[in-house]
């Protein structure tokens, strides 16, 4: 049974995919309870203060960047429990259901993604500065940078996964048992994906021409996905991509304002580098895992039916 065949496991009425995203959508808004408290306390209760925080960035009134992202980080992590009892309880499936079609999760293809990405982004980071030294400025504090560093690595991941098991997990397998295909619920995902980040700051600065790297960066996500046959890869992607992005450098109008080792302070501009990661790093990643595990059937994977497994249901 492939990755997308295993949504056809437990049990699959559409009323319970609606009711899991509502309730996610529910944990999320509960969780950001904390967030909304802190940005309240930070303005000493003045609401017009506050309703301007909550209207742009709460960063924007002074709420220290660590506690910013950790509460940040905390409404996905909510979220991402959420998807997994929903997955136990409503639709009876196994959690690892959709996580991979493998019997147990491969650590070693996750640690791979992430550590192969990882070294790009650190060389092309260095590789900026080495060119243009004089946009970035040297920004190390060593509690707050220490304290991101933890925040980053032990935290972030949630918020990584929360996506990944959402959209190219969940809602891969529930799109693809619906229209019984594959091509769609790639399209879909990821499309969706890219919207819901067309939210991010970044967007009002850049425009809309960011949603070309958002789109395309969720179908590299998806197509590694459906290609091996399991979730890891994004997982190690997505991770390494957040948190180098995290407390490697920042600018003042990223999502990720921290208190990373540089600030780019250069005017927001859409650069050859968007086009770069999406039409040449991206294919040249799906070349290198293709080699690496023996990717076969481009076609079938990503084009083709998805056709309804015997189950045995002990």
């Amino acid at each position: 049974m492939d990755f997308i065949q295993r949504g056809f496991t437990g049990k699959t009425n559409s009323w319970m995919y609606i009711l899991t995203m509502f309730l996610i959508f529910l944990a999320i808004q509960f969780a950001s309870i904390p967030l909304v408290i802190a940005a309240y306390f930070e303005v000493d209760g003045d609401m017009q203060e506050f309703l301007k925080g909550a209207e742009a960035n709460f960063m924007d009134i002074g709420m220290n960047s660590n506690l910013f992202l950790f509460l940040m980080i905390f409404t996905f992590m909510i979220g991402v429990f959420t998807l997994l009892l929903c997955v136990k309880y409503i639709h009876k499936k196994k959690i690892i259901s959709i996580v991979t079609s493998r019997s147990k999760i491969d650590w070693k293809r996750v640690f791979y993604a992430f550590s192969l990405w990882g070294s790009i982004s650190v060389i092309a980071l260095f590789i900026g500065i080495y060119i243009t030294p004089e946009i970035y400025t040297w920004n190390f504090k060593p509690i707050p940078f220490f304290t991101l560093l933890f925040v980053s690595f032990v935290f972030l991941p949630f918020q990584t996964s929360a996506e990944e098991l959402i959209f190219r997990g969940y809602l891969m397998q529930g799109f693809g048992t619906l229209v019984k295909n594959r091509w769609f619920p790639l399209i879909l995902t990821s499309v969706i994906f890219g919207l819901l980040h067309g939210m991010n700051p970044e967007v009002e600065k850049l425009g809309y021409v960011l949603m070309v790297f958002y789109i395309g960066t969720g179908l590299f996500y998806g197509i590694t996905t459906l290609m091996d046959e399991g979730t890891e890869l994004a997982l190690g992607l997505h991770a390494s991509n957040n948190i180098i992005a995290a407390f490697l450098v920042t600018t003042d109008w990223m999502v990720f304002r921290t208190d990373a080792l540089y600030v780019d302070t250069s005017e927001p501009s859409v650069g050859a580098e968007m086009y770069v990661s999406v039409f040449v790093l991206y294919p040249i990643l799906l070349l290198i895992f293709s080699k690496k595990y023996g990717w076969t059937n481009w076609r079938g994977k990503l084009f083709g039916k998805v056709k309804r497994p015997v189950i045995d249901e002990k």
